[in-house]
């Protein structure tokens, strides 16, 4: 039996990532429907507003102009991600950073590590690639002639989060021909064989279809609610549980970072993410080893607001994913599916990569769904796991021991079984892109570089020959020159984003007059 009409249920970013893809993907088959369901009484999370550079690829897929995305949802370029005091600061220095970029570390393709780590380290690793020295100049990482989706270096953007899903259902609708319903759904109808059957409304309706995409959020409704899918718990890995969020304006005439900026505190971390009207922070902290009180006060402190005048959003985070993301004829997408701290912008990106994932795999016919649902299940679980891999890799590598929470990351012995012999390899040898065995790792060897060395991991390196280490230097000789000529080309990066913005008002006001 063919699969027929899609309810998509719950908006936000997930929501339309997902009518995005199912749209595109499924765009050649016009008995298909797809039906995103949106409730009004429901506020959307919104706090997922940094991207990592495989969503350029999306948007290109979905047909939406970078010109569009940069100039309707507040966006500005992402070099990387800078890590602040997550080291304790070295002798002399009032603190540690240090960055990771998204240009390859590879510079004119040669692995350059052994031989940096033969100079003792004498240098930030970063230094392999132009973007971190770009980045803290704040430079654009596009000339102002540069091609769509291209720039001198890789990069990512920051966006408004509601604004962003406004453009993807914007593109979903006009595009791909995906339905908006604004309805309530309060419970779902269930079958013998445990397919959802429908869903039901607050205001009385029965809603059936074929095939059901939870993007419901925390409240998970499918998933969790109706179809009972255990939870993989992770807090014993990420120790983190709370983070309180908060809107700062920023001035017209502010430099805006072209980077996300971690910086650690006491028992935890702040996120401070610009986009082109105010910066998004996060407070990130473990309510084990602080309180609501001490975190709002500390909070407001960094922000410089008066405690009294001063009331952030709370958002309780669980650690962990769904045992089975695809159960029965239910995929959970976004919160739905699981949650892990944005410390690497990984909410926009599994979400990117699972919907894609199921658009790929999408069982047209009924009795196709096994073979897949199984493939989709073991992929995205791979995924997960290797995603709380990266991320508690930033805990358990620090060095801080200055209160409790630090000391219990660093001897966490809470890691994956992978983990753990990646690290035992990696004291032996850097790491290398055999080390990944799976496409499914998103983050792969040029992530792990930056992070391993960027927090001094004692790694020993390769024996080169002299005639190795002579092309090391030329090639980071190459790079350092690339760097200066950037550093002279590139325009700053609002004046970059300002530039963009007079062009298409100009082009649109000649529009008019002619």
């Amino acid at each position: 039996m063919k699969t027929k009409k899609i309810a998509i249920i719950g908006g936000g970013t997930a929501g339309w990532l997902a009518a995005n893809h199912l749209g595109r993907g499924l765009q050649g088959d016009p008995e298909i429907e797809i039906t995103l369901i949106e409730s009004d009484e429901v506020p959307v999370i919104g706090v997922g507003e940094g991207t990592v550079p495989f969503i350029k690829t999306s948007m290109q897929k979905f047909g939406i102009s970078e010109a569009d995305l940069l100039l309707s949802c507040e966006t500005t370029f992402k070099h990387g991600i800078k890590f602040q005091n997550w080291m304790a600061a070295p002798q002399g220095a009032a603190e540690h950073f240090y960055y990771h970029p998204f240009s390859s570390p590879f510079p004119g393709g040669m692995d350059v590590t052994p031989h940096w780590l033969r100079q003792g380290q004498a240098r930030p690793f970063a230094d392999v690639s132009s973007s971190a020295r770009l980045a803290e100049a704040r430079r654009s990482p596009k000339h102002i002639e540069s091609d769509a989706y291209a720039g001198a270096v890789d990069y990512a953007y920051h966006v408004n989060a509601h604004k962003f899903a406004a453009l993807l259902s914007r593109n979903a609708r006009q595009r791909f021909g995906v339905k908006h319903l604004i309805a309530t759904i309060v419970g779902a109808d269930r079958g013998e064989s445990g397919d959802v059957l429908a869903l039901r409304s607050k205001s009385g309706e029965r809603l059936a279809f074929d095939f059901y995409v939870d993007c419901s959020g925390f409240a998970s409704l499918l998933t969790h609610t109706s179809l009972k899918v255990p939870f993989v718990d992770k807090s014993h890995q990420i120790l983190t549980d709370t983070a309180l969020v908060q809107q700062v304006p920023l001035a017209p005439d502010a430099e805006i970072p072209p980077y996300t900026l971690a910086r650690a505190h006491e028992a935890g971390w702040i996120w401070d993410i610009p986009v082109t009207e105010r910066r998004g922070t996060g407070f990130v902290y473990a309510s084990q080893y602080m309180t609501q009180d001490q975190a709002t006060l500390a909070f407001a402190r960094h922000l410089g607001i008066h405690p009294d005048q001063f009331s952030p959003r709370k958002i309780a985070m669980k650690i962990g994913y769904r045992e089975r993301v695809w159960a029965h004829n239910c995929v959970a997408l976004g919160l739905a599916q699981g949650f892990v701290e944005p410390l690497e912008a990984t909410s926009i990106l599994l979400t990117d990569f699972a919907a894609g994932l199921l658009a790929r795999n999408f069982p047209r016919q009924r009795e196709d769904a096994p073979p897949l649902r199984e493939h989709v299940n073991q992929a995205v679980r791979y995924a997960w796991e290797r995603i709380i891999d990266f991320v508690q890799l930033h805990y358990h590598l620090s060095d801080r021991d200055d209160t409790d929470f630090w000391r219990d990351n660093r001897y966490n012995d809470h890691l994956s079984d992978v983990l753990r012999l990646r690290l035992d390899k990696w004291r032996a040898m850097p790491p290398q892109q055999t080390d990944f065995f799976s496409r499914f790792d998103l983050f792969s060897v040029e992530n792990y570089l930056y992070v391993l060395h960027g927090m001094r991991y004692p790694c020993r390196g390769f024996e080169l020959a002299d005639e190795e280490h002579a092309e090391a230097r030329r090639q980071l000789a190459r790079v350092d020159g690339l760097t200066r000529q950037l550093m002279a080309d590139l325009p700053g990066h609002r004046a970059w984003l300002q530039g963009l913005r007079a062009a298409v008002e100009g082009q649109s006001r000649t529009g008019e007059s002619g």
